[in-house]
């Protein structure tokens, strides 16, 4: 396999195999897409995929400053602008779903929302906010089995939103300690109900998220991200390879679009990551600081069927054609990642040969 194959997921054929990764930005100046974010993902129309930021199910999900949501019609009307510039400049697109759980504080989200998780303990750390700046996180409240069906509900929601919006499809965001991840993670979730405890219950929330999600999208539209022997934010999961060898395995009974796996070498990450080809048998999608060589090495030794690059796309919006042409990089403006103004977002060129 070659980067610039051309694959097919169903019935959505992508002109190659190269993947922008889903990046926090913090462009969504009232929790909604605006000109400077459909300008950003059709400047990246030339991955074979584009995963959007993590974008927030519900009002009660947006953990960070200026973070997208997808839950009412506005932002909906805001997201199909995104998708129609994609799609006229020969692009796909999936929105990531992402709930922050405990990795939020009350003054970045709408007045009177809760921020809850499976267990009411504190995340450590601090984490921006644009009324304060850095603020520790606040404390959750734990999740009765209402708030779980609530929420559930909401990344269905969220989902049918997508499709209607133009998506190509959607990702489930499990990974990098937000909220699907903190119920597979022993030290967040100390629940003593079905959610919590054993392999089989801590798993129980994600898979019945994937069975709502899926159930609205129709088949092979929906990934899901995982992140396994990740420790950002606070995830401790001491059983890791059961965990993660459980959770992969029950992936190969639901129709998805891929699975895209973190690359991390702690605490059994990389036993997992390079058995993921054994356990499952859908479309692998491989991320985590690779480069050029090291994207198509993994292809050609069929490690995976997909690469997701994150950072490098942030300086090189036409980076299929530098990597293609093996023209150099562009370095991105590291203070700029977050910053909320077009400055650092939309601002770099493509590569010129005059």
């Amino acid at each position: 396999m070659n980067l610039f194959d051309p694959i097919e997921i169903g019935d959505i054929r992508l002109n190659n195999r190269l993947v922008m990764a889903p990046m926090t930005r913090c462009r969504a100046v009232g929790n909604l897409p605006n000109s400077w974010i459909t300008e950003y993902y059709s400047q990246r129309s030339g991955s074979g995929l584009i995963i959007t930021e993590g974008t927030a199910p519900a009002a009660e999900g947006l953990g960070y400053a200026r973070m997208p949501g997808l839950f009412n019609d506005e932002q909906q009307h805001a997201w199909a602008q995104v998708c129609e510039s994609v799609h006229y400049h020969k692009g796909k697109i999936f929105l990531q779903i992402m709930h922050n759980g405990r990795i939020a504080a009350k003054s970045n989200l709408p007045p009177g929302e809760r921020i809850i998780a499976p267990s009411a303990i504190k995340a450590p750390g601090t984490i921006f906010t644009d009324h304060q700046g850095l603020v520790e996180h606040d404390i959750p409240e734990e999740m009765s089995l209402t708030d779980i069906k609530q929420v559930i509900s909401s990344y269905a929601d969220c989902a049918r939103r997508a499709i209607h919006a133009g998506f190509d499809g959607v990702e489930i965001h499990a990974a990098s300690g937000y909220l699907p991840n903190q119920f597979l993670s022993d030290n967040v979730n100390q629940r003593s109900d079905s959610y919590g405890g054993s392999i089989e219950n801590r798993l129980r929330f994600v898979l019945e998220i994937l069975h709502a999600v899926t159930s609205v999208t129709g088949p092979f539209r929906t990934g899901i991200k995982i992140s396994p022997g990740m420790i950002y934010n606070d995830i401790i999961i001491h059983d890791n390879i059961s965990v993660y060898k459980n959770l992969i395995l029950q992936l190969n009974h639901f129709p998805l679009a891929y699975l895209h796996v973190m690359r991390v070498k702690e605490n059994g990450g990389e036993e997992i990551y390079t058995s993921c080809r054994k356990w499952y048998q859908g479309t692998l999608m491989l991320g985590g600081g690779f480069d050029y060589k090291g994207a198509q090495l993994a292809l050609e030794e069929a490690a995976a069927d997909l690469i997701a690059i994150g950072t490098a796309f942030i300086a090189n919006p036409d980076l299929d054609i530098r990597w293609k042409n093996h023209y150099p990089l562009a370095q991105a403006d590291r203070k700029r990642y977050y910053t909320p103004g077009p400055q650092g977002f939309i601002d770099y060129p493509n590569y010129s040969t005059t």
